[in-house]
């Protein structure tokens, strides 16, 4: 490719043990992008609907009561939804999903710059993670921050690797 830096086209040998890892990140990383691009196509299914009926709809089918001091606040967000902003929100998802289909295939075919890419994105979600284990700590909230750090590292770890194999 032109204008990229041989060193982050280039891949390194990888072990068959490193390129699995690549391979089950580079499938999270295709489900996250899926599951997101699947949220974009209901966003876009509430286009020239009432949302505030939507969402009534949706609390009635999920048996959650007006009691809730959630459902006002919920009811008032759908209250306030305009196409233009369903059109906006479902641009940002499927804008998501197409980073993360590329980071898939980058890191699928081991490639360096989807190395880089996925370590600096892991990266920028950490604090926000740490925020919420601090607030709450749920088992969910940390299975993702450890999940999430442990990519981050292995990323790192491939880095250094490979610019420790470039320089020998």
């Amino acid at each position: 490719m032109r204008g990229l830096p041989s060193n982050l086209l280039r891949h390194h040998t990888k072990t068959e043990k490193q390129l699995a890892a690549l391979r089950a990140i580079a499938t999270f990383e295709l489900a996250k992008g899926g599951v997101v691009l699947l949220a974009a196509v209901g966003v876009l299914s509430l286009v020239h609907r009432d949302a505030w009926d939507v969402a009534g709809s949706l609390l009635h089918l999920l048996h959650i009561g007006r009691n809730h001091h959630y459902v006002d606040i919920f009811l008032k967000l759908a209250d306030g939804v305009t196409d233009e902003k369903l059109w906006l929100v479902a641009a940002g998802c499927v804008a998501y999903s197409v980073i993360r289909f590329i980071e898939a295939y980058g890191l699928w075919r081991a490639r360096a710059w989807a190395e880089w890419f996925a370590f600096a994105s892991g990266t920028v979600y950490l604090p926000f993670e740490i925020y919420e284990l601090v607030k709450e700590v749920t088992a969910i909230r940390l299975a993702i921050f450890i999940a999430n750090l442990a990519i981050v590292l292995y990323m790192l770890y491939l880095r250094v690797q490979d610019h420790a194999q470039a320089h020998v």
